[in-house]
């Protein structure tokens, strides 16, 4: 299994790299090949988003969702893959979702630490930003935790950070690509 991790200059890319590796699976450059494409997220939007134009991963993960080949977002990779996000004065999004991040007002911000997801277990938050989209289909604390849409999948925990459950929930990610 071939993952390729959309870096943008930041982030928490070596901690997804490793968790992936853990399970077996093979990182790769190649975006496009991959069999599952990882958009992970941690740091703004504004300097996410040019980091993914500079290295062509903007149009490759589009070109990818185009072509209903898995796509997985982690955090701000969530946030992302949105239409727009109001961090940063305003960025628009890759539009893989349909949907918008909003600052969170409510509770702690930011919202870090352990939080249950659903009837699933506690994973690992960091985040002072939140999805607002039609196509949640996991909730913590009253937060979008989780989004599907189309070929793309995205959390806003932290999987890589979130122990044995966590490790599960990647797998569920491979298995995106076996489909």
């Amino acid at each position: 299994m071939n993952v390729a991790i959309c870096g943008y200059g930041a982030g928490n890319v070596r901690s997804v790299e490793i968790a992936f590796r853990r399970l077996g699976a093979q990182i790769t450059t190649d975006v496009g090949a991959a069999d599952l494409a990882v958009l992970p997220g941690v740091g703004s939007a504004r300097a996410a988003m040019a980091g993914l134009r500079e290295r062509g991963h903007d149009l490759a993960l589009r070109e990818r969702f185009d072509k209903g080949r898995p796509v997985f977002g982690i955090c701000l990779g969530l946030q992302l893959a949105l239409d727009w996000t109001e961090e940063d004065g305003g960025v628009d999004g890759l539009g893989l979702v349909p949907g918008r991040s909003t600052r969170l007002t409510a509770g702690r911000v930011p919202r870090m630490g352990w939080a249950e997801v659903d009837d699933r277990g506690a994973f690992y938050f960091a985040h002072s930003y939140a999805a607002e989209t039609p196509h949640a289909t996991a909730w913590s604390e009253g937060v979008v935790a989780e989004a599907r849409f189309g070929s793309f999948v995205g959390c806003q925990f932290h999987p890589e950070k979130s122990g044995a459950l966590g490790a599960r929930y990647l797998e569920e990610a491979l298995s995106l690509s076996r489909v």
